[in-house]
């Protein structure tokens, strides 16, 4: 996976010398929590709360043309999840802290307005999310890789021809029917999620986008 990355990063580099513009994107959003109920397939029932928290990040973004962008992203959050579960038939509750790490290769549309000052946009990305969790009660560490997909809308506001302020929400995903199952250590093992279970984070934010090699607009 780590190769994969890599390489997608390299060949956005490569494609600069010949695309409209080059961008540098930097993130920073609050995330708000997601409740999560699943049986495990022992038939163990569990619920909880993924709590909220501060997601920052960066990306690069190569431009296609005037209107579009494909952006490399990493966004990062540090949080943690409080979950309530059924084991051999007694109930329990657990404190988690749960480092969250996305990895997303996405589009992005940005639409003409009369003011060149004001660029609205929309955008759609799919990749990794990575779990990297503790339990705070038996300090049990793990990770967990599932598929992630996201969804954004905002707005960039040049300050300069080169340097614009974003404006955004999102939601990002990670989907537990793809394989496996999201688990979170119960003690010498781990419950795996069925397969109708997902995490949705919703957040509100913005950034910096910065303007390497700048377009046409």
């Amino acid at each position: 996976m780590k190769k994969g990355v890599i390489f997608l990063f390299v060949s956005m580099i490569s494609m600069s010398s010949f695309s409209q513009g080059l961008r540098i994107n930097a993130y920073g959003s609050y995330n708000f929590k997601d409740r999560v109920d699943f049986v495990s397939d022992n038939n163990d029932y569990y619920n909880g709360t993924l709590k909220d928290g501060f997601m920052f990040g960066g990306g690069f973004e190569f431009m296609a043309n005037d209107d579009y962008g494909i952006e490399l992203s990493y966004l990062r959050m540090n949080s943690s999840a409080l979950m309530s579960y059924s084991y051999n038939f007694s109930k329990k509750t657990t404190n988690y802290n749960l480092g969250t790490n996305y990895i997303l290769l996405g589009s992005n549309r940005y639409f003409d307005t009369k003011n060149k000052m004001i660029e609205p946009y929309a955008g759609a990305q799919a990749g990794v999310v990575i779990y990297g969790y503790k339990n705070l009660e038996n300090n049990n560490t793990g990770t967990i890789t599932k598929f992630a997909w996201g969804l954004k809308t905002g707005v960039n506001v040049w300050a300069t021809k080169q340097v614009g302020i974003k404006f955004q929400a999102q939601v990002l995903s990670a989907v537990q029917s793809i394989g496996g199952g999201l688990y979170f250590g119960t003690g010498g093992s781990g419950a795996a999620i069925n397969t109708n279970s997902s995490v949705f984070q919703f957040g509100l934010g913005g950034g910096i986008t910065i303007k390497l090699a700048p377009n046409k607009k």
